[in-house]
């Protein structure tokens, strides 16, 4: 029995580990984006919502779920699954934590370790409209499913059911993301590895931002430039720009940004872009792009918007400019502002809440 709790343990360290390795690369995870999650003894330890992987190896952000009740909620399609808050064991969740709103996705999948990303590389081919022809010919050989757009939670478990096979431990997520399933820690990380490099394009080039210009059109303003300097060719890149502008391409990017990206106009500077988008009943932008000179963010952005700027640069510029494009529609960027779980990841955000104390 001790070698089993002490196998256990370590299983649980090393996916600890993992997250954190894997939440500090920008080209995988975002932010609070992303999720991990153990199967052992009957429960499921999986992220808190809103916390950062990369905060795994030294904060405790893993919540204990109670597997079989919450599956048969998801068997039910009972709304108490959404969230997944009432079948956490609170004696071992000493802070409250809130399971992921991705929760019931990582109870669906039989394996032991299940790995959830925001990868870029993943994300460009997913924002596809022939992304399955395109995953076909690099994901040949692998036991992978393609999941059209749901709504993350309960919604996108579902559509992951219908499409689910007993060997398949690939899945990538239409506009989301990618999941990868193993026994061990060690496969999963193989097999993300493996995945994340036949996915693998290299991003167009784009030139640098003109610094003094983007300072002059912020001046004053409520407006400052990226932390992030890769943030920028977003909209340096005339095409990564005209990707941007037509709509929101994934879930995260309306949460911390808000719908779509706002782009300004030829003789515009921050004032006048939100003198236009206020007068249209819109808040004040997160980040705004001025094409082929670079972003500027709202100077109260915080570390998840930021996150999610250099995530639209590095997402676009791995889309061919002749690419048909799936955008999320107005209703479903309204059904993520307006769901709860996802407030509550807004609300920490706003806290700027990266560890907890």
């Amino acid at each position: 029995m001790a070698a089993g709790i002490d196998h256990n343990a370590a299983e649980l360290e090393a996916l600890r580990v993992l997250s954190a390795r894997v939440g500090a690369d920008p080209l995988l995870v975002q932010g609070a984006g992303g999720n991990t999650s153990l199967k052992q003894a009957g429960l499921l330890w999986i992220k808190a919502s809103g916390t950062w992987l990369m905060n795994a190896a030294t904060t405790d952000i893993m919540v204990p779920v109670a597997l079989a009740p919450l599956l048969d909620a998801v068997a039910r399609k009972d709304p108490a699954a959404e969230k997944a808050a009432e079948f956490t064991l609170a004696d071992l969740n000493p802070h409250q934590l809130r399971p992921s709103i991705e929760t019931t996705v990582h109870a669906l999948l039989s394996h032991k370790i299940v790995v959830h990303v925001h990868c870029v590389e993943t994300i460009a081919i997913a924002v596809q409209t022939n992304a399955e022809a395109l995953l076909e010919e690099r994901l040949r050989g692998l036991d992978w499913a393609f999941v059209p757009y749901r709504r993350p939670g309960l919604p996108l478990a579902q559509g992951i059911a219908e499409r689910l096979q007993p060997r398949t431990n690939v899945l990538v997520l239409g506009n989301h993301g990618l999941v990868v399933a193993a026994d061990t820690v060690a496969e999963a990380s193989l097999l993300l590895r493996r995945v994340t490099g036949l996915l693998a394009r290299t991003p167009r080039a784009a030139p640098s931002p003109d610094l003094d210009a983007l300072i002059r059109l912020a001046m004053g303003r409520g407006y400052r430039l990226p932390i992030a300097v890769e943030a920028h060719a977003a909209a340096t890149d005339l095409a990564s720009c005209r990707i941007a502008a037509s709509g929101s391409l994934y879930p995260d990017h309306v949460i911390f940004l808000g719908p779509g990206s706002v782009i300004a106009g030829p003789n515009e500077n921050a004032d006048a872009v939100v003198a236009r988008t206020t007068a249209a009943g819109q808040p004040a932008p997160a980040s705004l792009l001025f094409p082929g000179k670079g972003i500027l963010m709202r100077r109260d952005a915080n570390a998840g918007a930021e996150a999610m700027a250099r995530c639209l640069a590095d997402v676009a510029a791995r889309i061919d400019p002749a690419a048909r494009v799936n955008y999320l529609s107005l209703e479903q960027n309204a059904e993520l502002l307006n769901w709860d779980a996802e407030k509550y990841r807004q609300e920490l955000n706003r806290r700027n809440v990266t560890t907890l104390q």
